[in-house]
């Protein structure tokens, strides 16, 4: 069996989706907020909104059923609603998953999910640059029936009032994430970058030896032998999807995988940098300080005293 090449960087990365925020409405609303995390979801789960942020020339108009992911924005309004009355302004409550309606109607009532994901620094750079400013994916996509799930399962935990709701709704925002990395790829090409690597057939082959066998030192004929192409041909198809020659992309791979490595495991860094491929520990090390701004060490104990 194939590699699940995205599972394995979703582990990596310790992807995690977390939802802040969710209201129902009747009338005319507006909610707007600086945005501080990397990615931001925004739901519309019924009813009918225009989304604006930073980047976009004209507002979003965003269907029930339609997901948006905005990466590296600075700041969301969203407004919807009908009637002549003022609108009612709703300002965001960190870890309020609680409908702020009594006695809302989803026959007639907007609602609104809000989240974020909660990424490294490694990780956000990774997924902000595989992702555009904003994401839409419309309720219409062919992918709707799969996140539309993922939303009902959401909304069922934050009006149910259940035990053990809120870890169910950190799981199911994950979840809805990787629904919505889904329907973007089935329906448009991302940029040049790790995610559309993933998805090119053509590199598949190469990118399955560099993911199982990191440590070892991959040249550029054996990669494109194994996805049968010239060295040329594969050097700049290489370049064009992934963004980057080969041979950075195995480095950047060593390291995210050093980086979980030094945060979940005891391994003594000359181990670590043998079993990625590296001659020494001194090597290992330029290499980690190079590409994460400290040294091994330094970076495990911060984790492990910032966890």
């Amino acid at each position: 069996m194939a590699i699940d090449h995205l599972s394995e960087i979703f582990d990596v990365l310790e992807v995690r989706g977390q939802l802040s925020g969710a209201f129902a409405v009747r009338g005319r609303w507006v909610t707007q907020a600086a945005v501080t995390s990397p990615l931001k979801l925004s739901v519309m789960v019924r009813g009918r909104c225009l989304l604006s942020t930073d980047g976009l020339a004209a507002p979003l108009t965003m269907e029930a059923g339609d997901v948006a992911i905005l990466t590296g924005r600075s700041w969301l309004r969203a407004e919807g609603g009908t009637g002549d009355e003022p609108p009612r302004e709703f300002l965001p409550r960190p870890g309020d998953y609680a409908l702020r309606v009594d006695g809302a109607d989803f026959a007639v009532d907007d609602v609104v999910l809000g989240g974020h994901v909660e990424l490294d620094p490694a990780g956000a750079a990774l997924v902000t640059q595989a992702l555009p400013p904003v994401a839409h994916v419309r309720a219409a996509d062919a992918a709707a029936p799969a996140l539309r799930a993922c939303v009902d399962r959401l909304v069922e935990e934050v009006t149910g009032d259940r035990p053990g709701a809120a870890f169910a709704v950190r799981q199911h925002a994950q979840l809805l994430l990787l629904e919505v990395l889904r329907a973007y790829l089935d329906r448009a090409e991302p940029p040049p970058g790790w995610l559309r690597a993933l998805t090119d057939e053509r590199l598949r082959p190469a990118l399955t030896l560099l993911h199982e066998d990191p440590g070892r030192p991959w040249g550029l004929a054996e990669l494109a032998r194994a996805a049968a192409m010239s060295r040329t041909s594969f050097a700049v198809r290489f370049r064009a999807v992934a963004g980057v020659p080969p041979l950075t992309y195995l480095n950047s791979w060593r390291m995210l995988l050093a980086r979980r490595a030094l945060r979940e495991e005891d391994v003594r860094i000359g181990a670590l940098a043998a079993r990625l491929g590296y001659t020494s520990e001194s090597a290992f090390s330029t290499a980690f300080k190079r590409e994460v701004g400290e040294a091994p060490v330094r970076y495990r104990r911060r984790y492990r005293t910032a966890v």
